[in-house]
């Protein structure tokens, strides 16, 4: 009898297992899926912003006023970044960088700070080369994790690590920053830069989950469009 019951409630905990990472797994997709949908709106809204790189085998979109570029590759069989930020330096050093006291992740060229990540395995994928959506939507399939949600302004993001993201609305429609360059002030603090001083970002609290899903405040240097 003891034994038939014990059978019984592992059964029970085996499909409450199952049915815990389908929905997990679920989340995963819906949100992979429906950011690539609206990663294709904001594309489509503004394809003067849209940009092929061929010598680095990847798109770039580029911010309204210039001051930042987000790109992604559409080639992960070499050790490069798959994702990166460009930055206009010139505001950071204005408001008191000093370029030698940044981490080795940050590099300043030619006027840019940039940096960038390798979010998905070296060799993992050949060249998927078509469209800004499929080179997306290959970075989507190979790395779900690198996708997030941001609940406090509806937005989908991407990960360049380190509290560096590249977020979009999830309808722009609705949403008054459709497009959001995010920084994490650490580094920049740490290398002299008086954040709040920064021509053409904001320096702000943003709300965000913490690694227990409990909404926390964090400070961010915010570049925000609203492209309607």
């Amino acid at each position: 009898m003891k034994k038939a019951l014990l059978l019984t409630v592992i059964a029970v905990l085996t499909v409450m297992t199952l049915f815990i990472l389908s929905r997990s797994l679920e989340g995963f997709d819906v949100v992979g899926k429906d950011s690539a949908r609206a990663f294709d709106e904001l594309i489509q809204k503004v394809p003067q912003l849209v940009y092929e790189d061929k010598e680095t085998d990847s798109w770039s979109i580029i911010a309204p006023d210039g001051g930042a570029r987000f790109s992604w590759r559409w080639e992960h069989t070499v050790a490069d970044n798959d994702v990166a930020l460009e930055i206009d330096a010139a505001p950071f050093m204005a408001a008191g960088l000093d370029a030698s006291k940044l981490p080795k992740a940050i590099a300043l060229r030619g006027g840019k700070l940039t940096l960038g990540s390798k979010i998905v395995p070296h060799g993992s994928a050949g060249r998927t080369k078509s469209t800004p959506l499929s080179a997306y939507e290959c970075i989507v399939n190979l790395n779900k994790n690198a996708i997030g949600y941001h609940a406090a302004l509806d937005h989908y993001g991407i990960s360049i690590g380190d509290g560096f993201l590249f977020e979009w609305a999830k309808s722009i429609d609705t949403n008054d920053k459709d497009m959001v360059f995010v920084l994490n002030p650490e580094p920049f603090v740490n290398a002299g830069v008086a954040p709040d001083k920064i021509n053409g970002w904001t320096f702000a609290k943003v709300t965000v989950d913490d690694e227990n899903g409990r909404p926390v405040q964090v400070d961010k240097i915010l570049k925000p469009f609203n492209l309607n």
